[in-house]
């Protein structure tokens, strides 16, 4: 008989990602999400990896710990794009900008870009990366 492993739900795998790219966003580590939780940090990988589901009450603390609606957890789930409040309409939009500031260089740059606070200079950052990358296709 073949081992057969029970796959994550799309939608927990979804959460799991929000979960992570929010607490990179701040700058938490998962042994201090864990510890406000009162869990191990091996629960939150768990959780960040969808394969151990998320309940409502825990998402709720999870959520004002990350100072965060509930409902940016959903935001771009699978069978909700492009719904009211669904986040990103395109699934594959979702997945690039998920992916890009789960990357290290993602988090550093979103991590400045925030620190920037007159609105004329973060308008010449997107300016300049954008004539950059610009540069390289050429």
């Amino acid at each position: 008989m073949a081992d057969i492993k029970k796959k994550p739900n799309p939608i927990d795998i979804h959460v799991g990602s929000r979960i992570r790219l929010r607490r990179n966003m701040i700058g938490m580590s998962q042994e201090k999400l864990g510890d406000n939780l009162g869990i191990t940090f091996q629960q939150i990988q768990k959780y960040e990896k969808g394969t151990n589901r998320v309940g409502a009450s825990r998402l709720q603390a999870i959520s004002e710990i990350l100072q965060v609606p509930v409902s940016f957890f959903f935001e771009g789930a699978p069978g909700h794009e492009g719904k009211a409040g669904g986040g990103f309409s395109e699934a594959s939009s979702a997945n690039y900008v998920v992916d890009f500031l789960n990357s290290t260089e993602g988090l550093q740059l979103n991590r400045a870009f925030i620190k920037i606070g007159d609105p004329k200079v973060r308008r010449r950052v997107i300016d300049l990366v954008r004539a950059l990358g610009e540069m390289e296709e050429s």
